[in-house]
């Protein structure tokens, strides 16, 4: 498994290097934004492991670069910056994993082993490429929303959010289930991070309506439904 390691501090970058190593893990280093995006381009990983705060590009920068490319590279932000915010904004530029240093090496190789395992775990693929739920459509093959035939505007993340709940119309989704298949990641984040997008996307597909779909199942999670 090749690893690329974009971070400009020493002490990390050898915690980091040695832990990984020791697993059998190829790692490779870029000490600043640039370096490690020319990188990317110029050579094929398996994982990114990406610092917020560097020097030249930042990493929220090279992870929307990144996706915009067409690059699925699995992206893992390792970041002093540990605010609902700055994980909302790390996670909706595209990364698959967020966490926040201080951190244990033990828990860092987990994640990393997590990401290396399920590049992509892909839920089960439906007959047909339109879910609907009342008068809320959504084209999957064309990535688009629909309510009362308008559309819709989405970031990825809240379609990745909104697909998931269609295809699990009338279940208690827990936050960790969410995290785990609209995020991709395996462990709580310790924030509302999941809330967060819920609101997102009521606001879009439930506001100034009569029939809600996006419910909260206190103490349990939410569940789409038509009525409740």
């Amino acid at each position: 498994m090749k690893i690329l390691l974009i971070e400009d501090e020493a002490a990390v970058i050898s915690l980091i290097e040695r832990g990984l190593k020791e697993k059998g893990l190829e790692v490779s280093v870029a000490m600043d934004g640039n370096t490690g995006l020319q990188m990317i381009r110029n050579h094929q990983f398996n994982l990114v492991i990406l610092d917020i705060m560097l020097p030249g590009m930042n990493g929220i920068q090279i992870c929307k670069e990144i996706r915009s490319m067409g690059m699925d590279v699995p992206v893992l932000m390792l970041t002093a910056l540990g605010s609902t915010e700055n994980i909302v904004t790390g996670l909706d530029s595209g990364a698959d994993d967020y966490m926040v240093k201080p951190f244990k090496i033990n828990e860092l190789i987990a994640r990393v082993n997590a990401l290396g395992r399920r590049t992509f775990r892909k839920a089960q693929v439906s007959e047909s490429h339109i879910l609907q739920i009342a008068n809320l459509k959504l084209d999957t093959d064309a990535k688009i929303a629909l309510r009362d035939d308008e559309i819709i505007s989405l970031t990825s993340t809240e379609y990745k959010l909104l697909e998931f709940f269609m295809k699990n119309q009338s279940r208690v989704l827990s936050r960790m289930e969410i995290l785990e298949n609209v995020w991709d990641i395996d462990f709580n984040l310790g924030t509302n991070v999941v809330d967060v997008y819920v609101n997102y996307l009521r606001k879009k597909i439930d506001k100034s309506r009569d029939t809600k779909l996006i419910h909260t199942m206190i103490g349990m999670g939410y569940m789409m439904k038509e009525g409740f």
